[in-house]
């Protein structure tokens, strides 16, 4: 209402100003912004048929006009206000069911430009117009939301009674091992190794998670799987005993010699029988009952494009064959009410058909056929329903390896809509989260995903600036070590893919189970547990730059996402060396400490939550940046050279008027970190700081 009335108030623009105008000197694109957050659009997720308010800002008197283009049409915006050193231009439209995509032109003088999500443009380019979706919003809780990845087997055990047993099955050809030592390193194959890890340790460890500063766990698979990682699942319908409570524990473990898991008893009375599937559950509904009560949400991991060859829709090894209460699998029978659930090559081969098609050709992981099965669709988007529903009550999916469900992209989409329908009407406020590499743009548009694994905006260009390395430390690029230029233009690229609501609640990791750990990263060498042995990427690693990350993760646009262990310390290689156990009685506290400590003020400040982004400043091996929403206003400053730099950070940009004060929040530096407040008067437009080397730290106008 307010701003309709300043609409109204201020059509014309006075003599004075025009006057003004044409005395400016030059266009000062710096000055100029806009976005998708709320303060630029109101309301920020507009439903069909809303009238919506668009802000833009440029320097006080100094352009002639300021048009809204959006798809053939031209409106010129109206100056609605003044403050401090900038102008505030404004219109309203209204918006229809379909996507309205917008840029802006600006004009002083003889001088035109352009203003879209990649920021100020010689040229219009609609591939980086700003993008509103009516009807599609993001969950409010995940804005921002502080998530804490669990790979739960090597979490904390705390139950040893439902440990994997010594050969109580054989995966892979041979059979699995119980690890005895919590701190031993993965084996090179460590996948058939079980560390015993379980829902119940994470419950007795809630009060650790919660006092870290964590809104949601995000877990690893849990369902009913043969392998460590789970994502070969078994039975979508039920949390693996192993990590869930064993109540019903008969028969053998196999011998020496027999890998045939039909001898493998035990494991089919643990996977199979329901009192331990039911009972399974039910720890589960109280686990995500305890985080609802300590404010915490759950995420569940949806491996939906492929099962394992143990699931029983196939039973490969025929565990469910003999079962009472189970129906004949398609590997086993022709007549399997499954059949049409794989897609098999040679209809001549029943009983045990093996010509069914894997995801990559892995014979482990058959691909799930859903083009020819309505009764897999079905089924599916029951399970998708069931575990965000009563008495469950998850709080979302991340969907593994999203893009590559179904034969065809078109198929994919068609698929990912009918599961956001499914998810959204169980329950609203479920996040849908996708594993995905390159362009999201085709599924962020208010249909299928809400948001994905923020890769390409994130975890890869930070990893190439601050310690030069690839994601998996297969490589070393000295040309992006300290490259501010190639980090904010990737970023600012890669972050124009997304709908503003979708970028708020983007995965912001470091880490997670598929590369290496961003600690050893910081040693900035090339290699493998395979072939450099796990002591290899403890070595030589660098905590100051690894803070300096952390503070980045904290401040950026998103939600940042910390690895279970990255807190406390932990290194490795890429799969399988990134799954170490959590090191109870071994962690680095002053870590620790310092996520408690930036996590605190990641929450505090509500323009890290969900305010506007600006560039700042870029050198080499130094980047500024400045977040803000109404008087929150906070600049970032990282130092990754290896001597002190004497720094002017342009805060007028974010709004920091000369004569306020800013007061440092943090400072980290190669040797630790404090919070100890000092303050710095703004002169001249900037703000002056000299940073140690290996440094972060973060400044916050003092209100």
């Amino acid at each position: 209402m307010e701003v309709k009335v300043q609409l109204n108030k201020m059509k014309k623009v006075s003599k004075m100003h025009l006057y003004m105008a044409n005395m400016r000197s030059v266009l000062n694109r710096e000055a100029l912004f806009s976005d998708g957050t709320e303060e630029f659009v109101s309301p920020a997720e507009p439903m069909p048929g809303d009238k919506v308010i668009i802000r833009f800002r440029t320097l006080k008197d100094n352009v002639d006009h300021v048009y809204l283009l959006y798809g053939e049409n031209r409106k010129e915006l109206t100056l609605i206000s003044s403050n401090g050193n900038f102008d505030y231009y404004a219109t309203e439209v209204e918006v229809a069911k379909e996507m309205f995509c917008y840029c802006f032109q600006i004009i002083s003088g003889n001088v035109s430009c352009y203003y879209s999500q990649r920021g100020v443009m010689r040229n219009r380019e609609p591939y980086y117009d700003f993008r509103l979706i009516p009807g599609y919003r993001t969950p409010d809780w995940a804005k921002g939301a502080v998530f804490y990845q669990i790979f739960v087997d090597r979490f904390y055990n705390g139950n040893v009674e439902n440990d994997p047993l010594d050969r109580e099955y054989a995966y892979i050809g041979e059979g699995i091992v119980q690890v005895k030592d919590w701190m031993k390193y993965p084996a090179a194959m460590g996948v058939r190794e079980f560390y015993g890890g379980d829902l119940q340790g994470i419950l007795e460890k809630m009060d650790y998670l919660q006092g870290l500063g964590i809104d949601v766990i995000y877990f690893n698979p849990l369902f009913v799987s043969p392998s460590n990682h789970k994502y070969d699942i078994q039975d979508y319908d039920y949390i693996d005993p192993h990590i869930g409570r064993i109540v019903k524990d008969e028969g053998e473990t196999l011998p020496e010699g027999d890998n045939d898991n039909t001898h493998a008893t035990r494991y089919i009375r643990r996977v199979t029988d329901k009192a331990n599937l039911e009972a399974s559950n039910e720890l589960f509904r109280e686990l995500v009952e305890e985080a609802h009560r300590r404010g915490m949400k759950v995420i569940l991991d949806g491996v939906f494009n492929h099962c394992g060859s143990f699931n029983k829709w196939l039973d490969r090894e025929r565990i469910y064959e003999k079962e009472e209460g189970y129906q004949k699998g398609a590997y086993v029978s022709a007549e399997s009410p499954y059949r049409s659930f794989f897609q098999f090559n040679d209809a001549n081969r029943w009983p045990y058909n093996t010509s069914y098609d894997g995801w990559w050709g892995h014979d482990t992981l058959p691909k799930l056929n859903y083009e020819d099965s309505p009764e897999l669709v079905e089924d599916i988007l029951r399970v998708a329903k069931k575990w965000v529903s009563e008495p469950y009550n998850v709080d979302g999916w991340r969907l593994d390896v999203a893009a590559d469900l179904g034969h065809s992209q078109e198929y994919n989409h068609e698929f990912w809509k009918k599961f956001r329908e499914a998810v959204k009407t169980a329950n609203p406020e479920a996040i849908i989260l996708a594993e995905h590499y390159g362009d999201p743009e085709s599924w962020l548009q208010g249909r299928e995903w809400d948001t994905v694994m923020n890769y390409d905006a994130f975890m890869e260009p930070i990893t190439w600036f601050l310690t030069g390395m690839e994601k998996h430390s297969d490589e070393f690029r000295g040309d992006l070590l300290g490259n501010s230029e190639s980090f904010f233009a990737a970023m600012s690229h890669h972050m124009s893919r997304f709908p503003t609501p979708s970028l708020q609640v983007a995965m912001n990791e470091l880490s997670n189970h598929d590369h290496s750990r961003f600690l050893t990263r910081t040693n900035r060498r090339v290699g493998r547990v395979a072939y450099l042995g796990p002591e290899a990427a403890n070595q030589n690693i660098n905590k100051g730059t690894f803070r300096e990350a952390v503070v980045i993760q904290m401040t950026w646009p998103g939600a940042p996402t910390v690895y279970y262990g990255d807190e406390a310390g932990l290194c490795g290689w890429t799969d399988p060396d990134n799954r170490r156990s959590y090191p109870w009685q071994h962690e680095d506290m002053e870590l620790i400490e310092f996520h408690r400590d930036i996590i605190r003020i990641h929450k505090e400040n509500k323009a890290l939550l969900r305010g506007s982004y600006k560039e700042l400043l870029g050198m080499h091996k130094v980047i500024a940046y400045g977040r803000f929403m109404g008087e929150n206003q906070i600049a970032v400053v990282i130092n990754n050279n290896y001597e002190e730099m004497e720094l002017e950070i342009p805060v007028w940009l974010i709004g920091v008027e000369n004569g306020s004060y800013m007061e440092q929040l943090i400072l980290t530096t190669e040797t630790g970190y404090n919070i100890g407040r000092a303050e710095f008067m703004i002169a001249n437009k900037v703000l002056r700081v000299t940073l140690p080397p290996i440094s972060a730290a973060v400044y916050r106008k003092r209100m």
